[in-house]
């Protein structure tokens, strides 16, 4: 027994961790080629690195970069929309291997990939006070096809998704912390009229600090400040309640919101400036030195602000406009309201071949990339998603309300933007709470989650600790291994068509389960 314990604490997690490096570092090299969005990213890294700015490139540089001659960037600004840390990330993994080196490209979405399953193992042992559930987290992140090739191409949005489960993390540690420390300034209080403000809430910075490096990879960081921002005024509220304050919603939106605000949000917008350090100590950045030119500075009130942060400003300004105003049709462009049925997943690479050529055994060949997710895993992480929305109405169980509120901050924002041109790989930013979605429901199935609608466990909606049998029913915990079974078989199967493999054309074909996906 003891044995069988410490497998469970130890040597599964490992094994998680090591089937998640293996299927990301495999081959990490192919394509030797710049592929999809790689040509932005990769390149601005360089010169991000180089000149402490982005900056442009000859026509048609992808080729020469590719055969390695990784220094014929110029020192003229390039305008780019995205902020910089991200691309900071890429550069130091090409530093230390080489510009020239497609696993310097790649490094630093790989290790944010392979880190990423250790972190989602560790908020779900705390969500859901579970080691086996936990496992079952990690192990779905580990062998989801769109997961694989985010962390196996250098984008941005593979940084996104971590950074912003770090501060889904901070908040989930704060939650107790709150509560906790609340409840004991309340103890033996006669006067509850508003109850007292909690200044001290370290998980709080923490979580500031984890939104602000996803503002500072995207924009998009933004919305997960703001939901999660809301989500602490009502937490309070409740919290409050609970604990006996008379004026419990005033309270929190009058006394503890403005503290709330300033623990998270000046920690964010420092760490955000922080990561423009770049384009404030150079002078050649895009718009450096926009407010010195004739009639560019303001006037009136606000004419008493530097140069730099004006021009700073309309930087910020002109990055926004073009962000909203996307709207440049694409062949893998993909309505947002589609993205959780995954009908047109993202081709990053692909290259038909015949006979003979780049090595090609077979009348026809393909080498492709395409972040199509695993499809049981996604459509089952749906189907979760359905239900916890009904789940959350009916019973209002807070770890419920957590992990929509993930889903909340990473996809509804977009189906505000149904006319721009937007992709499918987009999503990797909220899969973690799909699939934190799915392991609650697995949970369900194998007992170690509480079903509220048996009077004795209602209890459990608002309680910090779970009370659950700790012995699944062997039936179902069959089930469950037979399910993941069957899923890494998926795995398996569509493995080549996530990393670039020569198969044969009808092999490929194999693969098209809609039209949509070619």
């Amino acid at each position: 027994m003891l044995a069988t314990s410490r497998w469970v604490r130890w040597g599964a997690p490992l094994l998680v961790v090591l089937l998640a490096a293996g299927l990301r570092l495999w081959n990490l090299g192919v394509p030797h080629a710049l592929v999809f969005d790689e040509t932005f990213y990769v390149k601005d890294a360089w010169t991000l690195f180089n000149n402490g700015y982005e900056s442009t490139w000859p026509a048609d540089a992808n080729p020469l970069f590719e055969a390695g001659q990784t220094d014929i960037f110029t020192t003229d600004p390039s305008f780019v929309v995205h902020p910089p840390l991200g691309k900071w990330l890429i550069a130091l993994g090409m530093n230390l291997l080489g510009p020239g080196n497609p696993w310097g490209w790649r490094l630093a979405t790989v290790v944010v990939g392979v880190l990423a399953v250790v972190l989602i193992m560790l908020v779900a042992r705390k969500l859901f006070q579970s080691r086996l559930l936990a496992v079952i987290a990690g192990f779905l992140l580990a062998i989801d096809g769109h997961a694989i090739v985010m962390s196996r191409v250098a984008l941005l949005d593979n940084f996104v998704m971590f950074f912003a489960l770090l501060g889904f993390g901070a908040i989930l540690m704060d939650r107790q912390w709150h509560a906790k420390r609340l409840a004991a300034r309340m103890a033996g209080v006669s006067d509850v009229g508003w109850g007292p403000t909690l200044w001290w809430r370290p998980w709080l910075l923490a979580a500031g600090l984890a939104f602000g490096l996803t503002s500072s990879v995207k924009w998009s960081g933004l919305y997960f400040l703001a939901a999660f921002g809301v989500y602490l005024v009502v937490v309070d509220a409740l919290a409050r309640r609970r604990n006996g304050v008379t004026f419990w919603a005033s309270a929190a939106i009058l006394k503890q919101a403005p503290a709330t605000f300033l623990l998270l949000v000046p920690v964010a917008v420092t760490t955000f400036f922080v990561s423009w350090t770049g384009w404030f100590v150079t002078r050649g950045g895009y718009y450096r030195e926009w407010a010195d030119g004739a009639g560019a500075a303001w006037t009136g009130p606000l004419a008493w602000v530097p140069h730099t942060l004006q021009s700073f400003w309309h930087y910020q300004a002109a990055a926004y406009t073009y962000h909203v105003g996307l709207a440049t049709p694409h062949p893998y462009q993909a309505n947002p309201v589609t993205w959780l049925f995954m009908i047109r997943p993202t081709s990053m690479y692909y290259r038909g071949s015949s006979q003979g050529e780049f090595g090609c055994q077979f009348q026809n060949c393909s080498e492709a990339i395409t972040s199509v997710g695993n499809p049981l895993i996604w459509w089952a992480a749906t189907a979760a998603l359905l239900y916890l929305v009904y789940r959350l109405a009916r019973y209002r169980e807070w770890r419920v309300g957590l992990i929509l509120m993930g889903m909340v901050a990473g996809y509804l924002p977009w189906l505000m933007y149904l006319n721009r041109t937007v992709f499918q790989f987009y999503t990797i930013a909220f899969e973690p709470y799909l699939l934190l979605g799915l392991v609650f429901v697995i949970g369900m199935f194998l007992k170690r989650i509480p079903d509220l609608s048996r009077p004795e466990h209602r209890h459990s909606a608002h309680s910090q600790v779970y009370e659950y049998d700790p012995q699944p029913r062997v039936g179902a915990l069959g089930a469950v291994i037979v399910g993941l079974g069957v899923a890494l078989l998926l795995t398996a199967f569509f493995f080549p068509e996530w990393t670039g493999m020569q198969t044969p054309f009808a092999f490929w074909q194999l693969h098209i389960w809609m039209p949509s996906w070619r």
